[in-house]
């Protein structure tokens, strides 16, 4: 039989349903404005009129970006990065979770690995020491120098390792009396079992390659190269006078009706559609995923 709730119940229901939907309008207002601001006349974006609306609604940023194969060009690296940095890592991190999720007596090692593991997640040698090797193995300027670094990203493997070790053991053990060695244990049994958790896992890679701007400012020395945001991160909108001269009438007024605020901003809603496109699919796995593989029995 179900209770009625009393009166407390419902206001502090009530309570929570007001601060989060307040916690909603506060996380949503830098996106909402970022989008504003890209179709906001140059004149209201830099008087700083715009807030919730654009004011002057002009598509000329947008405009811009099309006509801007450097914008595309640094958009397709990032593509290439998380596409090949996204497999690598979850190719690496499955295939180190396995064996350290195995009891010590299946392997003997486990527990040295492990510690090796967590120093390394909690020092590194410094920025200089990884340049220094990045350039001595001749990786700069190219992608392998923005995937290599971080191919085993730990937090994840930790992850993955508890998943593995919270399974029910008749899994593996039937899969032995099968005659199923390590290997095909692993690809027939394990992975498709922890699809959640392995979404949760490739989500956070996916993000992690996409937003990371620094290494492609420290590794890539021609701007051909920057991976998006490394781009982004470097926009200023600047009228070369050698450039006037190829430029039609058309373009010319396009670009004036632009500024810094207007056409960053556009960029940066052109950056987010992916991950907005990627989130809704991978979404009802990473509750899911993180809550099994961060608990320990």
């Amino acid at each position: 039989m179900v209770q009625s709730k009393t009166w407390l119940s419902r206001s502090t229901d009530i309570g929570i349903y007001l601060f989060l939907t307040l916690v909603f309008c506060i996380s949503l207002f830098p996106l909402w404005y970022t989008v504003a601001l890209s179709f906001s006349d140059k004149s209201a974006a830099n008087a700083g009129i715009v807030s919730l609306w654009p004011v002057g609604f002009n598509l000329s940023s947008y405009r811009i970006i099309l006509e801007d194969h450097k914008f595309f060009s640094a958009f397709f690296v990032s593509v290439k990065r998380v596409v090949i940095g996204g497999a690598i890592n979850l190719i690496l991190t499955v295939l180190m979770a396995y064996p350290l999720a195995r009891d010590r007596s299946m392997f003997p090692g486990r527990n040295m690995y492990m510690w090796f593991l967590v120093f390394c997640m909690l020092f590194s040698g410094g920025l200089i020491p990884l340049y220094m090797t990045i350039a001595e193995l001749h990786m700069l300027d190219s992608i392998w120098a923005l995937v290599l670094p971080g191919a085993v990203p730990i937090f994840n493997v930790i992850l993955i390792m508890n998943f593995f070790r919270n399974l029910p053991k008749e899994l593996e053990e039937a899969a032995i009396v099968d005659g199923s060695g390590p290997l095909h244990t692993l690809v027939r049994i394990f992975i498709p079992v922890s699809l959640p958790a392995l979404a949760t896992v490739t989500l956070f890679s996916i993000v992690g390659h996409w937003n990371a701007f620094f290494d492609g400012l420290i590794y890539m020395n021609k701007p051909d190269n920057y991976p998006l945001q490394t781009y982004i991160q470097q926009l200023v909108v600047r009228i070369d006078p050698e450039l006037l001269s190829s430029l039609t009438t058309d373009q010319l007024i396009q670009l004036l009706k632009a500024s810094d605020k207007t056409l960053n901003s556009a960029k940066l809603v052109v950056a987010m559609i992916p991950l907005l496109l990627i989130y809704p699919f991978l979404q009802k796995y990473f509750i899911h995923g993180i809550v099994l593989g961060s608990v320990k029995e």
